[in-house]
Formats: C-alpha cells, structure tokens, sequence
C-alpha cells in the first residue's frame, strides 16, 4: 500500500514534533495498513485486566510480530490463544506511546487450518451437546400461519432475493437487519444483528445465508452466537447451508434447512395448505348450490304447472261465488224492500203504545208525589206538630232521652234547645 507523504516533505522536515505528536502522526498513517496475517502463536501473556499480549511468528523465517487484542474482543471469538496454534488475526499496526513498542492490534482472530478449525469444533459441539442446547425436545414448532417475519441476513448477493421469490404472497410483514455473515467479524454484527431484531415484533427469525465451506461458516461456530440462537424468545429457522459438518448455530436452532428458499417454503406452508383447503372448500360449495339449483329449477317448473291448475280453479271458483253473491244481493234487497213497510206499521204501533204507557206512569207519579207530600214530617210542622231530637236522634219515646239532656226541637221557623228537668211517663191505658 502506498502513502503518498510529498505534502509533508517540505514542511515536516522543517517542523520539530514532541515525541506524542510525531507517534500521533506516524499512527494516523499506520491505519492505512489494516490486513490479515496468519502465524504461529509464540509468548502468550494475559493480563489481569483481560487484554492478551502475545506473539505470532512466520513458519518460514520465523520473523516475529508483537500483537495485542483487548478483552472484549478476546471474550467475543471463543478462541483460546495459547502458544503453539496457528490463527488468523484482523486488524492494524499501532505504536504504544508509553513504550515506544510497535503492536498489531487486533480486530478478530480465528483459527487456521481444517484439522485446528474441526478439533475446535468437535470440542465445542460435544460442551453445548452436553449442556443439553441441541436437544430435540427444546425445539419449538414454527407457528402456523405465520405473518410477522424477522431476517438476519447480507442485502448484498442473491440469498435475500431467493428468499422473498420463494415465500408467497400472504400478506407477510418481513423486518430483516443487515449483517455480514462470512468472516470472523461477521460475529460482531450477527451478535448485533439478533440483539437488534430482538426489540421487533416477530413471530418467527430466519437467520440464513448462501452455504459455502467448513472455513466460511465458522461464525456460526461462534458460541456466544450459539447460545442467543438457543435463547432467542422466538422460534429460529437457520438456513446457513448443508455442509456434513452442521453448523453449532443450526443445530441449535429449532428448524435447520439447507437453503433459503427451503426456509421460505417452510414459513409459507400452512398458508398454501390452508389456500388449497379453502379452495377444496369452494368447489365443494359451488358443486352444492350447482345441484341445489338444477333441483330447485325442477321444482319452480313443477310447482308453476301446479300453480296454473290452482289458478284455474280459483277463477272457476270465483264465478261460482261471484254468481251466489249476486243472488243473494237480490234476494237481501227485495227482503229489506218488504220489510220496511211492516217495521214502518211496526214502529207506528209501538209510538201510540210508549205514549200511553207514558201517560199512565205520569198519573202515578202526581199521586205518589201527592202522598209523599202529606206524608212529610216538614209538612206536619206547618199544622203545628214538632219534631224532637237528642243526640241528633229523633225522640219517638221517653227511652230516648234522660234528664239532664239537651233536646233540639224542630218547630216551623226554626229549632228549640231545651233540657229534660223531668221524664213523666204516660199510664199505657192513655198510650
């Protein structure tokens, strides 16, 4: 890699730096010789606080090169750096100030070589194996009917593409994250990825890619990403590729299949299911009311030559009656013609009866009213006769008073108030 340094040349060489100034700068342009170097580790030293200080060096010439790799990242890749393997490390070249020592830093390291990369794994496999995480009883079905689907996958390449031409038209809600997927910084962004998708609404992660070899999958040998595979609050579809040596990430999701386009069919299964049912469902319908209708049009031709004979009928019936009606019409009226003449005597008959008996009944009253009249006690004041009470009772013998009672006495004009002194009973031969 070339640095093109001519802007420097004339005033830098005329400039004097503090030693932190000039480490400053010759880091700044140190950055542009970011690789990948593979060696043997050498020294290994691990620090209290994490970070690991070691040493790789060149099978050929044995040249060396110090590196470091701080702790979070060291933690991340699940690879133990000890003296003897060969491994790949990513990342720059970096001058310490304190020390003056010139360090490769490194990014993200992985193993080298097929017989390391499958011993490690093996190994790794059999520790998940017997935490139980591969087990098929902690597999959980994939929902039926699913509609909010999350994707952890690249955007670049065919793999997206061969996924969304195969999964249907559902209605399906897809909420995908960007990530790399080959390479071992893919860790990083897979690891970001799920922390990332497992804020959104799904139902079902499908986390795939376009298969490739033992070395390119190695990120999905990651056992931290095994574990958020494992753990993932929803059912994990991994169509990350078929190679003999699974993957750890797909045998610890819930449903492993080779290609995308196989994850997509999974997903839209049931629906095409349920589509093909429905439409079973529909031809059964319309097959039903097929021969409903022939039925129902037999019967309406059966029942309107029915309906015909009831109409002629009806009309026949209807001239009958109507024929009757008239008859009786003319037999009703020529009957009431005669009868008026009879209830016209009739009623001249009753008139000169009512008024007699009318005449009778007045003669009976004057006399009644007559006898009343004179039969009145008001009346039998008017001759001077008197009525007595005490009590408001009238006094019709000497058991109806005592001395010492006021008696009312009723005279024509008005009323007497008077007390009994003395009660003289009469001799019964005078009574």
């Amino acid at each position: 890699m070339e640095i093109n340094n001519s802007n420097h040349n004339l005033q830098d060489n005329e400039k004097i730096f503090f030693v932190s100034e000039y480490i400053d700068l010759v880091n700044k342009g140190l950055r542009g010789f970011a690789a990948k170097i593979i060696g043997e580790v050498g020294r290994v030293d691990i620090y209290p606080s994490g970070h690991v200080y070691f040493s790789l060096r060149d099978e050929k010439d044995q040249s060396v090169i110090n590196c470091i790799i701080w702790k979070s990242k060291y933690e991340l890749f699940g690879i133990e750096i000890k003296e003897g393997i060969k491994i790949i490390a990513t990342g720059r070249p970096e001058i310490y100030k304190q020390t003056g020592r010139l360090s490769f830093i490194a990014e993200t390291i992985e193993l080298a070589g097929e017989g390391i990369l499958k011993k490690e794994y093996e190994k790794l496999k059999k520790k998940l194996g017997d935490e139980g995480i591969f087990e098929e009883r902690k597999k959980r079905a994939i929902p039926a009917y699913p509609q909010k689907i999350g994707i952890i996958t690249s955007k670049q390449g065919a793999v997206l593409a061969d996924f969304l031409s195969n999964i249907g038209n559902y209605g399906f809600k897809i909420k995908m994250v960007d990530s790399r997927i080959e390479g071992q910084s893919a860790i990083i962004d897979l690891l970001s990825a799920i922390k990332t998708i497992k804020k959104k609404d799904i139902e079902v992660l499908v986390i795939m890619r376009g298969g490739g070899s033992f070395e390119s999958l190695q990120p999905f040998n990651n056992e931290l990403l095994v574990r958020e595979v494992a753990n993932f609050p929803f059912p994990v579809i991994a169509a990350i590729g078929h190679d003999k040596d699974a993957p750890l990430a797909a045998l610890a999701a819930d449903r492993s299949v080779s290609t995308p386009s196989i994850a997509a069919t999974v997903l839209s299964e049931s629906w095409e299911q349920a589509a093909s049912l429905l439409e079973g469902h529909k031809r059964d319908i319309i097959g039903s009311y097929e021969n409903i209708l022939e039925s129902a049009d037999s019967l309406i031709s059966q029942s309107v030559d029915v309906i015909r004979g009831i109409k002629d009928l009806i009309f026949d019936k209807y001239e009958e009656v109507e024929t009757a009606l008239k008859i009786s019409f003319q037999a009703f009226k020529n009957a009431l013609r005669n009868n008026k003449s009879n209830l016209k005597q009739s009623w001249d008959k009753s008139a000169f009866g009512f008024n007699s008996l009318l005449s009778i009944i007045k003669q009976q009253l004057r006399h009644s009213e007559e006898i009343i009249y004179l039969r009145n006690p008001e009346t039998q004041l008017k001759l001077g006769y008197s009525i007595a009470r005490c009590g408001g009772r009238l006094i019709r013998s000497i058991r109806d008073t005592k001395i010492g009672k006021d008696v009312d006495i009723h005279v024509v004009d008005g009323v007497i108030v008077s007390k009994v002194k003395n009660i003289n009973k009469i001799n019964k031969k005078y009574a």
